[in-house]
């Protein structure tokens, strides 16, 4: 049995999906499991935690997602090794490297999640992707009002990963071997602009789109209307750091799963029904 946590989240949906498919037993964890819309062959079960214990019985690993811990994973990660789970698969950030701002929010919390689960004697796999080309979807609204996005920072530079490719390398860490004690940097396999990202959306949905960049301070409340104000200039602070800077490019997506990256072109196409009206 394989734990899913926030399996409602991108990445979760598209790994629960990828494990049912594949076969495997998977107990998909949601605080909402009337909504959840997950496939019928997993045991979908609502998130409680002030009641861990029975979320992972006879289950061997567990995907995590910090998020989905519910501000409980030292409880949540005690839990499960008390039930007998042995590896632990995390969906980490990034942002963890050599020489980053380790006051950084996104920092301080996946930082601490690698903390917390290297201390709980459970095996171990991180996951460090950087940006999600599911972020695009901040823009959605805008496009499907009109063919005008008004967004931060167009010449920032990002290698946007699509979420099944994340998936697709959780799957593989989760059901083969060797993956203990792994830390697999992921990113999508060339670096785009917000400019270059509008365009391709406009490609899968069929219609010229134009990005109009404002001042951060104008735009923060559009695109992060129920975000922490601190959490916001944290991630204002990252964004401006990537403008006309080469981003990290892995090739560890294809290395993990034999298939390389896919584009954000096709990450576009994949979801432009999210971006019509």
């Amino acid at each position: 049995m394989i734990v899913v946590t926030g399996a409602t989240g991108n990445v979760g949906r598209a790994l629960v999906a990828r494990l049912v498919a594949d076969g495997q037993a998977v107990r998909a964890l949601t605080r909402a499991p009337e909504t959840a819309g997950l496939p019928d062959k997993a045991e979908v079960v609502r998130f409680r935690p002030q009641d861990l214990a029975p979320l992972f019985a006879g289950a061997s690993k567990v995907f995590l997602y910090v998020q989905g811990a519910g501000g409980r994973l030292p409880e949540l990660l005690a839990a499960a090794r008390t039930a007998g789970v042995r590896h632990v698969v995390l969906l980490s950030s990034g942002i963890i490297q050599e020489g980053a701002d380790e006051t950084h929010p996104i920092h301080v919390m996946h930082a601490t999640a690698e903390r917390q689960i290297r201390d709980s004697g459970l095996a171990w796999t991180f996951l460090r992707p950087n940006a999600f080309a599911a972020n695009a979807l901040q823009w959605a609204p805008q496009i499907r009002a009109g063919d005008t996005v008004r967004g931060v920072f167009a010449g920032m530079l990002t290698a946007p990963i699509h979420e099944d490719d994340i998936a697709a390398v959780a799957e593989r860490a989760l059901l083969d071997g060797g993956h203990e004690g792994a830390v697999h940097r992921l990113t999508g396999p060339a670096a785009t602009t917000n400019t270059d990202q509008i365009a391709a959306i406009g490609r899968a949905v069929g219609r010229e789109l134009t990005f109009v960049e404002v001042p951060p301070e104008e735009a923060a409340p559009l695109l992060f209307p129920q975000s922490p104000p601190e959490l916001v200039q944290g991630l204002l602070k990252s964004f401006a750091a990537t403008v006309g800077v080469p981003p990290e490019i892995t090739a560890t997506v294809e290395e993990v799963t034999g298939s390389p990256a896919r584009a954000f072109e096709q990450w576009a196409a994949d979801h432009a029904a999210d971006f019509r009206p």
